[in-house]
């Protein structure tokens, strides 16, 4: 299958020069989407998937570019160590969306309160730098002080971000959790070699105790939240079901056994569509007849200070249905299979969610578009369709790791 569909074109990635991926390989340069920007987020995924799959010289350059486009906010991060205040406007943190192609931020307003992206980078980048796959000198480890010492300024395990969604602000599960993963492999970095007494950290008060304090406040607000994504009793932003808990399964491995199950429970039950599995309850973001609704620059706009908008939309029921979660689900259940979980049954869960991911492709029509991993598909005059954004290209490498997984299990 793997063979068959590298030969269509499916896992055909649109990599810029310097290592990084935009959103969308099919976004023109002045896309009304902006799906031609780089995220840190997608890029991380996509990354780690070529990293899963024994493409380390793909996952070490989006790791370099990332590093260098973190070293651009150094002042972004740096002011607000001094002045946490400041990070009350997501404009004056850290930039989470940027133009990859010159590895620097946009003028345009954006949400970028998204502490999940920043724990990636983090995770991703300390994953390789341990295995020697990226430099870590010091000014890598200037940079990453930065960032440990800005995730304690902005509390972030309190701290109200718009999250992996990009919308209204929230202590969300999922972002506190991914900031832990990235501490995790920090702190396993510095200590396993030996970088605590490197001055960048050193003369800044980076070392065990900040790293491992910082980890026991995350740590702490999971234990209270999970298995919700946000628990605010009696608030409109409380949401048990969130598909981005996922990932807080794999590929972060972030949570312990119990919790995962709960959490891939809750997806299955609440959350699993026809198709693909919704990111949450009530999400209007391509909801029924969007195109209809939103203009091409409104569809993909800034809704996160105004989501009765978009939200007066929804329906029950008619939220699109994403496909980079299927994939992800199909990766979990063939971690069972290495952990010997119900062995028989996990081979079959992981079969059955890689064919349901199989099924989420473009029809084979012989056109261009065929056999296409989409973002999303979503209800237009009563029936589900992709959405523009096809093919995605972190839908494609969650796709392509899937069937990595099933290679492994097969063993």
């Amino acid at each position: 299958m793997l063979a068959f569909l590298e030969g269509k074109g499916t896992f055909r990635f649109h990599c810029l020069d310097n290592g990084l991926f935009p959103a969308a390989s099919s976004a023109a340069d002045h896309d009304a989407s902006g799906y031609q920007y780089a995220w840190v987020r997608d890029n991380v995924h996509i990354a780690h998937a070529h990293y899963v799959w024994g493409d380390t010289r793909s996952a070490s350059r989006t790791a370099n570019s990332l590093m260098c486009f973190f070293q651009s906010q150094r002042h972004q991060m740096q002011q607000v160590i001094q002045r946490p205040a400041m990070a009350a406007d997501p404009m004056n943190r850290p930039h989470v969306r940027f133009n990859g192609r010159r590895i620097e931020g946009l003028a345009q307003k954006w949400p970028h309160a998204q502490n999940d992206a920043l724990g990636y980078f983090l995770w991703f980048f300390c994953k390789l730098a341990k295995e020697h796959l990226v430099p870590c000198e010091e000014a890598e480890l200037q940079t990453l002080a930065d960032l440990v010492l800005y995730l304690q300024a902005i509390r972030y395990w309190m701290d109200q971000d718009s999250g992996h969604w990009e919308e209204a602000r929230k202590v969300s599960a999922s972002s506190i959790g991914t900031v832990v993963a990235g501490l995790r492999e920090f702190g396993e970095l510095c200590a396993g070699h030996n970088m605590y007494s490197v001055p960048a950290l050193r003369t800044r008060g980076v070392d065990e105790g900040c790293v491992g304090g910082l980890l026991a406040e995350g740590e702490d607000a999971l234990r209270h939240i999970l298995p919700y994504e946000c628990r605010h009793p009696g608030g409109a932003s409380q949401r048990r079901y969130d598909a981005a808990l996922l990932f807080l399964v794999y590929p972060l491995q972030v949570v312990p056994h119990e919790l995962a199950s709960q959490i891939l429970q809750d997806v299955k039950e609440a959350l699993e569509g026809t198709i693909g599995v919704r990111r949450y309850l009530n999400d209007s973001y391509w909801c029924a007849d969007y195109r209809s609704l939103f203009s091409a620059s409104e569809r993909t706009g800034d809704f996160s200070e105004n989501m009765e908008s978009r939200d007066a939309h929804i329906k029950p029921g008619e939220e699109a249905q994403w496909c980079i979660f299927d994939p992800i689900i199909s990766c979990i259940h063939g971690l069972g299979v290495l952990k010997d979980q119900e062995v028989h049954e996990e081979r079959l869960l992981q079969a059955h969610y890689l064919n349901r991911a199989i099924g989420q492709l473009t029809a084979d029509t012989g056109g261009t578009m065929a056999l296409q991993c989409p973002e999303a598909y979503f209800l237009e005059d009563g029936d589900y369709v992709p959405n523009e954004h096809t093919p995605l290209q972190w839908t494609q490498a969650n796709l392509k790791m899937a069937l990595h997984w099933l290679k492994i299990t097969a063993l």
